[in-house]
């Protein structure tokens, strides 16, 4: 259990039609990123300048499939999640570089269902797989842009629109979003159903690398409480698995973006 607790880092290689590969290369052990640029000749002779860099990773996914980065990244993650471990799923990079699509995948493509859908069906498959148990989940979908906090879940009828804007409190239980909405679903169908009223809501802009580019960061977070049915002095175990989409805005002036901002 312990090796599984930390953090670890994979990298996912979006597949071009003209990836450089007089630049990257990839290690026999699959683990291994070595980059290599030319050394530039403007800066003269004595040129101290790198062009050399080696990364280790955890694993390195090239034209891997959704099933693959699954299977390899979120599996083990989500499984932990009945035994009271919480854990975090987050996407990193550039703009373009298929975030969005790693994590949310194509939703009109049921093989192409990204990491976040599959967590959804992982997460009632177990329920399923532990009759003994009571458990219950609850979902909630936060948006982050330009350091404004956002329900994408507001819009839900029987929520209505908050009173208070959202603010980021610490107690000592940790850190939660005062005010942000927390519903229970009862079926895998209930939570997609709230999934797809989230990714309704999000802020997303056309640029010149993706004309569906989404702009802002986006956490989505499964809250599972279980305890015995047949056991009466069995504690609760309560876990959250946080799914975070980040934006490339670092990018957003190179990738010819604009963006106008709205809420729900």
């Amino acid at each position: 259990m312990g090796t599984r607790r930390k953090a670890r880092v994979f990298v996912r290689v979006r597949p071009t039609s003209d990836f450089a590969h007089e630049m990257i290369r990839y290690g026999d052990d699959n683990k291994t990123i070595n980059i290599h640029l030319k050394k530039d000749t403007r800066r003269g002779i004595v040129n101290n300048q790198q062009t050399h860099w080696s990364f280790k990773l955890d694993g390195v996914l090239h034209n891997a499939s959704q099933d693959v980065v699954y299977e390899t990244v979120a599996k083990d993650v989500v499984s932990q999640a009945l035994s009271g471990y919480n854990g975090t799923i987050m996407c990193y990079g550039q703009t373009g570089a298929g975030k969005t699509y790693t994590m949310t995948g194509a939703m009109e493509n049921y093989k192409c269902r990204g990491i976040l859908p599959r967590t959804l069906q992982q997460v009632f498959r177990m329920i399923r797989e532990h009759p003994t148990q009571a458990i219950t989940v609850h979902v909630s979908y936060l948006e982050i842009y330009n350091e404004s906090l956002f329900d994408l879940l507001s819009t839900v009828p029987y929520v209505g629109p908050s009173v208070t804007p959202l603010t980021v409190v610490e107690n000592p239980q940790g850190v939660f979003i005062k005010g942000l909405s927390v519903h229970l679903t009862s079926q895998e169908e209930d939570a997609f159903s709230l999934l797809f009223e989230g990714e309704t809501n999000r802020i997303t802009a056309s640029h010149t690398m993706n004309k569906n580019s989404s702009r802002s960061h986006s956490i989505f977070t499964i809250y599972v409480e279980a305890h015995s049915q047949t056991l009466s002095d069995e504690k609760y175990v309560t876990s959250k698995i946080n799914l975070v989409d980040l934006a490339g805005s670092e990018r957003l002036g190179k990738s010819g973006g604009e963006i106008a901002l709205w809420s729900s």
